[in-house]
């Protein structure tokens, strides 16, 4: 993984994060708040030996006295010197539990213990100290005074004398909610890369390309008027609609010599967004100045007559059938440029009739009368109507839900198309994140991966889809338009 995903998934995972700390800091203040406060106390005291008249015995003295100390430092916590400190201060309390409250320690290289002494109260710690002080020293000086003697050999000089506590210095509230807070954040980063590991659905341009062989062209946000299921309406400003116009750009540069005019939208599963951008494209693409067809290509769950608000009782089927002519069924939108060829009544054998030469023919009439003709086609995977109509189209067009679509499942899609010699134009991300969207410019969405990679095919403005001029159309409202928005 490297710096640039991880980057991607902090971004995704920033609420899992910021849950993460808050959680841990929580828990930790809880933790913190519910332990009793405990007191320390500390005292210090250095070891020599007496009797040192000269250097010489100074220094022998001081190595002995090193020697000793680390016996003096067990000596501190022994149930000797508890029990001297009990019957010095009258304590309710046994042998072991003021062992439990003693701790000593040795400074490196020297001859001075520190003893710290913790307690329920300030007043407890500070009264065993200042009586560690002296039963320590009354204790080594019997220990150590030969017999037949009455002098030690070792003196305990107090040198640091204990003060009594003005705060508890357990539990540290600050201290303890930043570890806390800290480790909550750890635990969710961990949370959040297994998640990542785990989760196989494409999220990024990079993996798309890679998985499909095909450029991504264009990224579809998230918007509520997509969500919702309203119909498109042509010129208007939103980032959604800028985003469907990048599409329509891009595809007008993915092969200028020979631009598609038959195209084929689909995905891999279903519910990745492909009937919502085969209408918003099929508006993008009449606004520029095409004459368009739309042909509702799912003649198992059709959607996309009732999505625009059209009729839907007749059209694809009705004409393979002989039913009816191809000019009595296709219904115009707004001035005509763009004209919608419904499902019609929905067939038993629905891939024999998308692979019949009766639907080639009523393809090539389509293609003969308008510029582009758009295809709403079923998924790729569960049925094999999107394969018969792949090999009768310029491209296809396959739509790819930001975290829905599984990467074994747009692999199989494309190698699918491979294998039909369907020629795959791009990918088009549906329903991505803002905090995924690529690079916004004022209301629009341009993907920036699409900038690099087509930077150097670019041609001068015109038509989205190179085509012979179309006729002259006046602008007329229509009930699905939105007032012009630029």
């Amino acid at each position: 993984m490297d710096a640039r995903r991880y980057l991607r998934l902090a971004r995704r995972a920033w609420a899992l994060l910021l849950v993460g700390v808050v959680l841990g800091g929580g828990a930790a203040f809880g933790v913190s708040a519910a332990l009793p406060e405990r007191y320390t106390a500390t005292t210090q005291l250095f070891v020599s030996t007496t009797g040192a008249d000269d250097l010489s015995t100074a220094v022998q003295g001081n190595y002995y006295a090193q020697g000793k100390v680390a016996s003096y430092a067990q000596l501190a916590t022994s149930k000797e010197l508890a029990s001297a400190v009990i019957d010095d201060l009258g304590l309710d309390a046994t042998a072991q539990q003021v062992m439990s409250r003693l701790s000593a320690t040795v400074v490196t290289d020297t001859t001075i213990l520190d003893i710290t002494v913790t307690d329920d109260t300030a007043q407890g710690a500070y009264s065993i100290a200042r009586s560690v002080d002296t039963q320590f020293a009354d204790l080594v000086d019997d220990l150590e005074t030969p017999r037949g003697t009455t002098t030690s050999p070792i003196k305990i000089t107090v040198i640091a004398t204990p003060e009594l506590p003005t705060a508890p210095s357990s539990p540290n509230l600050r201290a303890n909610v930043a570890l806390g807070a800290v480790l909550g954040l750890v635990l969710a980063v961990l949370v959040a890369v297994v998640r990542d590991r785990l989760d196989t659905t494409v999220k990024d341009d990079d993996t798309a390309s890679a998985l499909t062989g095909a450029p991504v062209i264009g990224h579809v946000p998230v918007a509520a008027h997509l969500s919702e299921g309203q119909p498109p309406a042509p010129h208007t400003s939103s980032p959604a609609a800028e985003a469907i116009r990048h599409v329509r750009t891009n595809l007008a540069f993915l092969d200028v010599d020979r631009p598609p005019r038959t195209i084929l939208l689909t995905s891999s599963v279903p519910g990745e967004g492909k009937t919502t951008l085969a209408g918003h494209l099929a508006v993008a693409l009449a606004e520029s100045g095409n004459r368009v067809a739309l042909v509702e290509g799912d003649l198992r769950r059709p959607r996309l007559t009732r999505y625009l608000g059209l009729v839907s009782g007749v059209g694809v089927t009705s004409v393979l059938t002989g039913a009816a002519e191809l000019d009595e069924v296709l219904q115009p939108v707004r001035d005509g440029a763009l004209e919608v060829l419904g499902a019609g009544p929905l067939p038993p054998n629905p891939s024999e009739l998308l692979a019949s030469e009766a639907f080639a023919t009523l393809l090539a009439e389509l293609a003969g009368t308008h510029d582009v003709v758009l295809i709403d086609a079923p998924p790729l995977l569960p049925v094999a109507d999107a394969g018969a109509l792949a090999g009768l189209v310029d491209g296809v067009l396959l739509c790819a839900r930001w975290g829905k679509v599984d990467a074994e499942d747009l692999q199989r899609s494309a190698a699918s198309l491979d294998r039909l010699g369907a020629r795959l134009l791009g990918v088009v991300m549906t329903q991505v994140p803002h905090r995924a969207a690529p690079v916004a410019y004022g209301y629009g969405v341009q993907p920036a991966s699409t900038r690099r990679r087509w930077a150097r095919r670019r041609a001068p403005q015109g038509p989205a889809i190179a085509v012979p001029p179309v006729r002259p159309r006046t602008a007329q409202s229509t009930p699905l338009a939105e007032s012009r928005g630029h």
